[in-house]
Protein backbone atom coordinates (compact mmCIF):
# COMPACT_ATOMS: atom_id res chain seq x y z
CA UNK A 1 0.00 0.00 0.00
CA UNK A 2 1.37 3.03 -0.60
CA UNK A 3 1.13 5.87 1.60
CA UNK A 4 1.12 9.67 1.20
CA UNK A 5 4.12 11.65 2.22
CA UNK A 6 3.83 14.46 4.51
CA UNK A 7 4.87 18.08 3.11
CA UNK A 8 5.81 20.98 4.59
CA UNK A 9 6.48 24.76 2.87
CA UNK A 10 7.60 28.12 3.49
CA UNK A 11 8.10 31.10 0.69
CA UNK A 12 9.86 34.26 0.35
CA UNK A 13 8.34 36.49 -2.66
CA UNK A 14 10.60 34.78 -5.06
CA UNK A 15 11.02 31.38 -4.20
CA UNK A 16 9.28 28.40 -2.25
CA UNK A 17 11.43 25.84 -0.02
CA UNK A 18 9.31 22.54 0.37
CA UNK A 19 10.48 19.71 2.48
CA UNK A 20 8.73 16.19 2.15
CA UNK A 21 9.12 14.49 5.88
CA UNK A 22 10.45 11.12 5.27
CA UNK A 23 13.85 9.87 6.87
CA UNK A 24 16.28 7.65 4.70
CA UNK A 25 14.57 7.75 1.46
CA UNK A 26 16.10 5.61 -1.53
CA UNK A 27 18.22 7.04 -4.04
CA UNK A 28 16.47 6.06 -6.69
CA UNK A 29 13.17 7.24 -5.89
CA UNK A 30 11.25 9.02 -8.77
CA UNK A 31 10.69 12.48 -8.96
CA UNK A 32 9.30 14.93 -11.59
CA UNK A 33 9.25 18.41 -11.59
CA UNK A 34 7.39 21.13 -13.88
CA UNK A 35 6.27 24.52 -13.69
CA UNK A 36 2.67 23.22 -12.00
CA UNK A 37 3.27 20.43 -10.05
CA UNK A 38 5.66 18.11 -7.90
CA UNK A 39 5.45 14.29 -8.05
CA UNK A 40 7.01 11.70 -5.67
CA UNK A 41 7.60 8.40 -5.34
CA UNK A 42 10.25 6.51 -3.22
CA UNK A 43 10.59 4.38 -0.36
CA UNK A 44 11.09 5.00 3.19
CA UNK A 45 11.90 2.34 5.90
CA UNK A 46 10.34 -0.19 3.82
CA UNK A 47 7.57 1.55 2.88
CA UNK A 48 6.58 3.65 -0.41
CA UNK A 49 5.38 7.21 -0.39
CA UNK A 50 3.83 9.30 -2.58
CA UNK A 51 3.32 12.76 -2.53
CA UNK A 52 0.91 14.66 -6.07
CA UNK A 53 1.44 18.39 -5.57
CA UNK A 54 -0.43 20.50 -8.17
CA UNK A 55 1.22 24.04 -7.10
CA UNK A 56 -1.38 27.30 -6.71
CA UNK A 57 0.40 29.16 -8.91
CA UNK A 58 3.56 28.55 -11.12
CA UNK A 59 6.87 28.30 -10.41
CA UNK A 60 10.46 28.38 -12.47
CA UNK A 61 11.15 24.50 -13.00
CA UNK A 62 13.96 25.39 -15.57
CA UNK A 63 15.49 27.69 -13.41
CA UNK A 64 19.23 27.18 -12.39
CA UNK A 65 18.39 28.50 -8.97
CA UNK A 66 15.63 25.55 -8.82
CA UNK A 67 17.34 22.80 -6.48
CA UNK A 68 16.54 19.89 -4.96
CA UNK A 69 18.24 17.37 -2.30
CA UNK A 70 17.69 13.65 -1.07
CA UNK A 71 19.12 14.33 2.66
CA UNK A 72 19.30 11.29 5.71
CA UNK A 73 15.93 12.84 7.33
CA UNK A 74 14.23 14.36 4.77
CA UNK A 75 13.71 15.58 0.48
CA UNK A 76 13.97 19.14 0.05
CA UNK A 77 13.29 21.29 -2.90
CA UNK A 78 14.14 25.32 -3.43
CA UNK A 79 11.84 26.47 -6.37
CA UNK A 80 12.01 29.52 -7.81
CA UNK A 81 8.43 31.53 -8.47
CA UNK A 82 7.58 32.23 -12.22
CA UNK A 83 6.75 35.64 -10.68
CA UNK A 84 8.10 37.40 -7.42
CA UNK A 85 4.43 37.68 -5.55
CA UNK A 86 3.36 36.20 -1.90
CA UNK A 87 1.34 32.80 -2.42
CA UNK A 88 -1.77 32.66 -0.23
CA UNK A 89 -1.63 29.07 -0.47
CA UNK A 90 1.08 26.11 -1.87
CA UNK A 91 -1.59 23.90 -3.68
CA UNK A 92 -4.37 24.58 -6.01
CA UNK A 93 -6.76 22.26 -4.09
CA UNK A 94 -6.97 23.42 -0.38
CA UNK A 95 -8.99 20.28 0.68
CA UNK A 96 -5.96 17.94 -0.13
CA UNK A 97 -3.75 21.29 1.53
CA UNK A 98 -4.91 20.64 4.60
CA UNK A 99 -4.68 17.13 5.28
CA UNK A 100 -1.04 16.79 3.85
CA UNK A 101 0.52 20.02 3.71
CA UNK A 102 1.86 22.07 6.69
CA UNK A 103 3.78 25.29 7.59
CA UNK A 104 7.14 25.44 8.37
CA UNK A 105 7.46 27.37 10.93
CA UNK A 106 11.41 27.16 11.61
CA UNK A 107 11.84 28.59 8.16
CA UNK A 108 8.43 30.95 8.03
CA UNK A 109 9.07 34.63 7.74
CA UNK A 110 6.74 37.74 7.51
CA UNK A 111 6.97 39.62 4.22
CA UNK A 112 8.44 42.64 6.32
CA UNK A 113 11.26 40.43 7.38
CA UNK A 114 12.59 39.12 4.23
CA UNK A 115 15.06 41.75 3.52
CA UNK A 116 16.98 41.43 6.86
CA UNK A 117 19.33 38.61 5.23
CA UNK A 118 16.40 35.88 5.78
CA UNK A 119 17.37 33.85 2.71
CA UNK A 120 16.67 29.83 2.87
CA UNK A 121 19.50 27.60 2.72
CA UNK A 122 20.56 25.75 -0.10
CA UNK A 123 24.35 24.61 0.98
CA UNK A 124 24.20 21.03 -0.75
CA UNK A 125 21.79 20.93 -3.12
CA UNK A 126 22.18 20.43 -6.46
CA UNK A 127 20.05 21.65 -10.16
CA UNK A 128 17.26 19.46 -11.25
CA UNK A 129 18.78 18.10 -13.73
CA UNK A 130 20.64 15.18 -12.20
CA UNK A 131 16.67 14.20 -10.66
CA UNK A 132 16.70 10.13 -9.74
CA UNK A 133 14.28 9.56 -12.71
CA UNK A 134 14.83 12.58 -15.19
CA UNK A 135 17.58 10.66 -16.88
CA UNK A 136 17.72 13.33 -19.71
CA UNK A 137 16.03 14.84 -22.91
CA UNK A 138 15.11 11.25 -24.89
CA UNK A 139 16.77 10.55 -28.29
CA UNK A 140 20.07 13.49 -27.36
CA UNK A 141 22.26 9.59 -27.68
CA UNK A 142 23.74 10.91 -30.84
CA UNK A 143 22.26 11.73 -34.09
CA UNK A 144 21.06 8.46 -36.48
CA UNK A 145 22.49 8.01 -39.49
CA UNK A 146 25.73 10.65 -39.17
CA UNK A 147 28.49 7.48 -38.99
CA UNK A 148 29.13 8.53 -42.27
CA UNK A 149 28.32 10.43 -45.51
CA UNK A 150 26.78 7.09 -47.89
CA UNK A 151 28.80 6.73 -51.38
CA UNK A 152 31.46 8.00 -50.43
CA UNK A 153 33.35 5.23 -50.11
CA UNK A 154 35.54 6.15 -53.19
CA UNK A 155 34.90 7.46 -56.94
CA UNK A 156 33.35 4.42 -58.72
CA UNK A 157 35.26 3.29 -61.67
CA UNK A 158 38.94 4.09 -59.90
CA UNK A 159 39.37 0.45 -58.20
CA UNK A 160 43.32 1.72 -57.74
CA UNK A 161 46.16 1.84 -60.22
CA UNK A 162 47.17 -1.63 -60.09
CA UNK A 163 43.99 -2.94 -61.73
CA UNK A 164 43.65 -0.17 -64.55
CA UNK A 165 44.27 -1.67 -68.01
CA UNK A 166 46.55 0.43 -69.91
CA UNK A 167 45.21 -0.84 -72.83
CA UNK A 168 41.69 -0.34 -72.30
CA UNK A 169 42.75 3.17 -71.37
CA UNK A 170 44.53 4.08 -74.84
CA UNK A 171 41.73 2.90 -76.57
CA UNK A 172 39.43 5.29 -74.21
CA UNK A 173 41.46 7.97 -74.78
CA UNK A 174 41.62 7.45 -78.83
CA UNK A 175 38.11 8.24 -78.44
CA UNK A 176 38.48 11.69 -76.75
CA UNK A 177 39.17 14.88 -78.64
CA UNK A 178 42.82 14.73 -79.97
CA UNK A 179 42.43 11.08 -79.57
CA UNK A 180 43.57 10.36 -83.31
CA UNK A 181 47.08 12.24 -82.80
CA UNK A 182 47.77 9.90 -79.89
CA UNK A 183 47.16 6.90 -82.51
CA UNK A 184 49.62 9.18 -85.22
CA UNK A 185 52.20 9.16 -82.64
CA UNK A 186 52.78 5.85 -82.74
CA UNK A 187 52.89 5.57 -86.44
CA UNK A 188 55.36 8.77 -86.80
CA UNK A 189 57.73 6.53 -84.14
CA UNK A 190 57.72 3.31 -86.04
CA UNK A 191 58.03 5.48 -89.11
CA UNK A 192 61.47 7.31 -87.65
CA UNK A 193 62.86 4.03 -86.72
CA UNK A 194 62.11 2.57 -90.30
CA UNK A 195 64.85 5.94 -91.68
CA UNK A 196 67.72 5.16 -89.50
CA UNK A 197 69.92 3.21 -92.05
CA UNK A 198 71.15 -0.49 -91.37
CA UNK A 199 74.49 -0.58 -90.19
CA UNK A 200 76.57 -2.15 -92.72
CA UNK A 201 78.67 -5.91 -91.32
CA UNK A 202 82.53 -5.31 -91.78
CA UNK A 203 84.83 -8.16 -91.84
CA UNK A 204 87.61 -7.43 -89.53
CA UNK A 205 90.89 -7.64 -91.49
CA UNK A 206 92.65 -10.67 -91.13
CA UNK A 207 96.06 -11.04 -89.98
CA UNK A 208 98.44 -12.44 -92.58
CA UNK A 209 100.59 -15.80 -90.87
CA UNK A 210 104.32 -15.44 -90.81
CA UNK A 211 105.93 -18.27 -91.28
CA UNK A 212 107.57 -18.79 -87.45
CA UNK A 213 109.45 -21.72 -88.45
CA UNK A 214 112.86 -20.89 -86.52
CA UNK A 215 115.80 -20.13 -89.42
CA UNK A 216 118.48 -23.16 -89.55
CA UNK A 217 121.94 -21.42 -88.98
CA UNK A 218 125.59 -23.63 -89.54
CA UNK A 219 127.39 -24.98 -87.38
CA UNK A 220 130.72 -23.49 -86.95
CA UNK A 221 133.28 -25.48 -88.35
CA UNK A 222 135.21 -27.30 -86.69
CA UNK A 223 138.77 -26.01 -86.49
CA UNK A 224 141.51 -28.59 -87.87
CA UNK A 225 144.48 -28.81 -84.90
CA UNK A 226 147.48 -27.65 -86.21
Amino acid sequence: MVRKASVIWAQRRASIFLTIQLIDVEKDAKIVLTDEKLTFNGKSEGHEYEADLTFSKKIDSGSDDTKYAIRDRNVTFFLKKKEEETWDQLLADKTLERGQVKIDFNKWVDSDDENEGNDFDVDGMQGMGGMPGMGGMPGMGGMPGMGGMPGMGGMPGMGGMGGMDMNALMEQMKGLQGGENMGGMEDEADSDDDDLPDLEETDAPELEQTDASPVETPAPSAVEAN
